[in-house]
């Protein structure tokens, strides 16, 4: 809001008109007549005061700055010098800066009311902001292999081979980084088995690496599978509640599947999402029981340990 001071007779007209300017929403005819009042009287903290505030409202942020910075020069135990200057670092998004001139403005009065629920929003903005940025983190650095690192000695217990086994860890996270950026994109995946194919046996032209559901494992000579599909299209998450152990215990979670094959080794992660800041995210992998909670029946026959 402009504010009022005593002043010449000139100035009190010039000003008192860009104030009436001000009220009424016309901020460009306001900012003209404190100008015209400046010239006439440059050492007025209030004059450059009003016209900040009016500049603010045209959206001119460095010339509104310089004029708050001008009234803090001016009057540099007022108030309100630093509370234009917060309200205009405050629409610059500087939120640290307009912070640090809302805490000087409360130093010289301390009883105003507007500074502090100011105080209270750049703090909030700040914490909002924090937390975006770390949702942004989060969705921009995915990495899967972090949370699969207790499936390593299982692989190299089922496979002595060290390349088969990194191979098929490879691929599984792989293919959940991918799933996990195509959700962050799109909040949606095409229910697809990927295989692993065996490069020397494998006719590449024959079978392709990623297929639909219907298609089969061993013909291809593949290593590994690994279905992903998004929880919308199961039916049965439901018919789970209720059951003990097996209950289904991720609530109305969106999310996907994401169940892994080997001849020797099965698993299954459900990855749940939610909305944070307006972003979809997909949180950490959890692992399920893939005897209560399969999607597809086993893909390749058992390699059982000879008698």
């Amino acid at each position: 809001m402009a504010e009022r001071e005593g002043g010449s007779s000139s100035e009190m007209s010039l000003k008192d008109q860009g104030n009436e300017f001000f009220k009424s929403g016309k901020y460009l005819k306001a900012a003209a007549l404190y100008t015209q009042a400046i010239k006439q009287d440059p050492s007025n903290p209030t004059l450059y005061s009003n016209r900040a505030a009016a500049l603010l409202q045209l959206d001119k942020l460095n010339k509104a700055l310089d004029d708050a910075e001008m009234t803090i020069k001016l009057k540099p135990e007022w108030e309100k010098g630093y509370f234009r200057k917060g309200s205009i670092l405050e629409a610059m998004k500087r939120y640290d800066d307009a912070l640090a001139a809302f805490e000087i403005a409360l130093q010289y009065n301390p009883q105003s009311q507007e500074v502090t629920k100011k105080i209270k929003r750049i703090n909030q903005l700040v914490r909002e902001g924090k937390r975006a940025q770390e949702v942004e983190n989060m969705r921009s650095n995915v990495d899967m292999a972090k949370h699969l690192q207790a499936l390593k000695p299982e692989l190299s217990g089922k496979y002595g081979s060290e390349e088969c086994w990194k191979d098929m860890f490879a691929f599984l996270v792989e293919t959940m980084e991918t799933a996990v950026k195509s959700w962050h994109e799109t909040s949606k995946l095409d229910a697809r088995v990927y295989f692993l194919l065996d490069k020397e046996k494998t006719q590449t032209d024959k079978y392709a690496p990623i297929v639909n559901i219907d298609k089969y494992a061993e013909e291809s000579f593949s290593k590994a599978a690994c279905l992903v599909t998004p929880k919308s299209i199961i039916a049965y998450p439901q018919v789970w509640k209720g059951q003990g152990s097996r209950k289904w215990k991720h609530a109305q979670n969106d999310g996907f599947f994401v169940q892994f094959e080997t001849p020797s080794l099965r698993k299954l992660w459900f990855i749940p999402s939610s909305n944070e800041k307006g972003q979809t995210l997909c949180r950490d992998p959890d692992g399920l029981d893939i005897g209560a909670h399969e999607i597809l029946p086993r893909l390749f026959k058992e390699n059982l340990p000879s008698s």
